[in-house]
């Protein structure tokens, strides 16, 4: 099932993630909240836990979120190891969300790389 929805994924790595959040891309953190307490945070991310995934960001739904304005929104997924959030992309896909991608290796391998984190507030 991973292999599969990863082959329709164009993934992005932490930097090309990093880089596509600066230029307006919605970095979306799916990890719960005892995952963020214990990792930390990437600033700027929109933080929509994973069972409420797609129903927050279908531009269809009565209860979407105010950054799912259409379904050409550049939606990059991050979990902590990059494997649920591959998943995640993937269903975000068949919702109609055809920019949605993943992080590779999550937000563990965005801290290794050096990139903006801090501790979850």
């Amino acid at each position: 099932m991973l292999a599969q929805a990863r082959s329709r994924l164009r993934r992005l790595t932490p930097t090309q993630a990093h880089e596509a959040l600066a230029a307006g891309a919605l970095l979306v953190d799916i990890r719960p909240g005892w995952q963020r307490t214990e990792e930390g945070e990437v600033p700027g991310a929109l933080v929509v836990e994973r069972n409420h995934l797609e129903w927050r960001l279908d531009p269809e739904c009565d209860a979407r979120l105010p950054q799912a304005t259409d379904y050409d929104v550049q939606v990059i997924v991050l979990c902590s190891e990059g494997y649920t959030s591959s998943l995640a992309a993937a269903s975000l896909q068949d919702l109609g969300l055809h920019n949605a991608t993943d992080v590779i290796g999550g937000f563990r391998a965005w801290v290794a790389q050096g990139l903006p984190g801090r501790p979850c507030t």
